[in-house]
């Protein structure tokens, strides 16, 4: 009898948290502390001395991000700033990041020799702010610190100075001041030719035979308010976008959408699913709902429409090399006279 109440009990207790979680999902009250760090995050034995002269070899620098669960600043840094493509590779070429519990247990050795724990580490450096992020030299030194949430355009700023080496010639405020970054716009920028929300994209594929085109943005993407300001008002681009279904979807929103082949989930997890890390990034699907190809870079708009036409004339199918299809592309124009700037 004991054991049947015990057994009752626990999965009163299971079913009252799952119930509890799911509440919170839907309302959007979810722990963001959680996120994955990316892959490319050196997965370090915490031996700094040893981590800053393997960075120093590689013509690199160590990059100490200090962290803790539940941080929602922390979910932005990851989503943001390195969810920006351009951020993460010009982190990933000069640094090698090193991530910090600032609660956690796990032993560090500092080029002293000296060991302690990440959170008397974190301590010892009066971290108050997650995340704080610690750059340092060659020599195991402080050469700039955040303390605290730094949007994409003043990050990749620090980013420039620290991996410039930059402090040898001036402060990182003068640094910052004189190159003047502009801010991304903050919004999602809506376009009169995307399928209208909430996305059936299932139902829109039996409707149309049009390929599918998803576009996967973010709030905070300096190079998506390029794309929508630049590349998608050219009328060449949108005549060519006018062969295909366009669907924008925000690759952080838990709001719910029917994917191309039926099921429905959170906007967020899809893009998961599917390993999407950067925004802007372009997913084609075929009239079936099979992805067929995707672009995952900065693009100008020659590249941008060099890959719109690389999926509607149906060259991805005999030609997987994307850019010899690219350079292909820029010979035929060059030898009919066309001026092709790969930057415009």
């Amino acid at each position: 009898m004991r054991v049947s109440i015990s057994l009752l009990l626990l999965m009163f207790v299971f079913t009252s948290l799952h119930a509890a979680q799911e509440g919170a999902l839907e309302a959007g009250m979810i722990n963001p502390g959680y996120h994955e760090q990316p892959a490319w995050f050196k997965e370090s034995f915490l031996d700094l001395g040893e981590d800053i002269a393997e960075a120093s070899a590689a013509n690199k620098r160590v990059l100490l991000y200090f962290y803790q669960d539940g941080c929602p600043y922390c979910a932005k840094l990851l989503e943001d700033n390195f969810g920006n493509k351009a951020i993460a590779d010009k982190t990933r070429e000069n640094f090698d990041v090193i991530a910090l519990n600032i609660w956690g247990d796990r032993e560090i050795t500092l080029p002293s020799g000296k060991v302690m724990t990440e959170k008397q580490f974190a301590e010892s450096l009066k971290v108050q702010y997650t995340p704080t992020l610690l750059f340092l030299d060659e020599k195991g030194k402080g050469v700039a610190r955040l303390n605290g949430y730094y949007a994409p355009h003043r990050f990749s700023v620090v980013l420039d100075y620290v991996a410039g080496r930059h402090e040898k010639q001036m402060k990182l405020a003068d640094y910052y001041a004189r190159q003047k970054p502009v801010a991304s716009k903050g919004k999602l920028h809506s376009e009169p030719f995307f399928l209208p929300h909430p996305l059936k994209l299932a139902d829109n594929r039996e409707r149309s035979w049009r390929p599918l085109l998803v576009i996967f943005e973010q709030k905070s993407c300096q190079p998506c308010d390029e794309m929508h300001e630049d590349a998608l008002s050219r009328e060449a681009l949108v005549l060519a976008l006018s062969n295909l279904d366009v669907a924008q979807v925000d690759m952080r929103s838990r709001d719910r959408l029917q994917l191309p082949d039926g099921r429905e989930m959170p906007a967020r997890e899809w893009a998961a699913e599917l390993g999407i890390q950067y925004a802007p990034s372009l997913v084609f699907f075929d009239a079936d709902g099979k992805e067929i190809f995707r672009s995952e870079a900065y693009l100008k708009s020659f590249h941008l429409h060099a890959v719109l036409d690389y999926v509607l004339t149906g060259a991805w199918r005999h030609q997987p090399n994307f850019q010899r299809f690219v350079q292909h592309r820029a010979d035929t124009l060059r030898a009919k006279g066309f001026a092709v700037d790969l930057m415009k």
